[in-house]
């Protein structure tokens, strides 16, 4: 279990990314970039921030792509506003879990229309 600390700088890191995310990254080209969660090591110099891409496939190539290209700019704003000893390298990676999700919740509505009512 994280400790109290851990915690609150992944909350803290998970809001200033997203509105990092939000200024430097155009809505029409990327899609909608949001962050799900952010794993920090416990010496805080990595940071695994997961993000998923709501647009069409080729927007989502393309905000993977800004966000890999604008990791940089991202990470001086969190160095900027996050006051910690060592700003954290961030590393992105695309989570499907929202689209899993939503599958899975499709697959029980299909299930239920299926299924006579007793």
């Amino acid at each position: 279990m994280p400790s109290h600390r851990l915690l609150r700088v992944r909350e803290l890191l998970k809001r200033e990314i997203g509105e990092a995310i939000r200024r430097e990254l155009p809505l029409e080209q990327t899609g909608l970039v949001t962050v799900n969660d952010v794993e920090v090591a416990g010496d805080l110099r990595q940071a695994t921030v997961f993000v998923s891409i709501l647009g069409n496939p080729q927007q989502q190539q393309s905000g993977l792509h800004a966000l890999l290209h604008h990791r940089p700019r991202i990470q001086d704003h969190v160095a900027k506003t996050v006051i910690l000893k060592y700003v954290p390298r961030l590393r992105f990676i695309v989570d499907d879990s929202v689209a899993r999700g939503n599958r899975v919740l499709d697959i029980i509505a299909e299930l239920e229309r299926t299924l006579p009512d007793p």
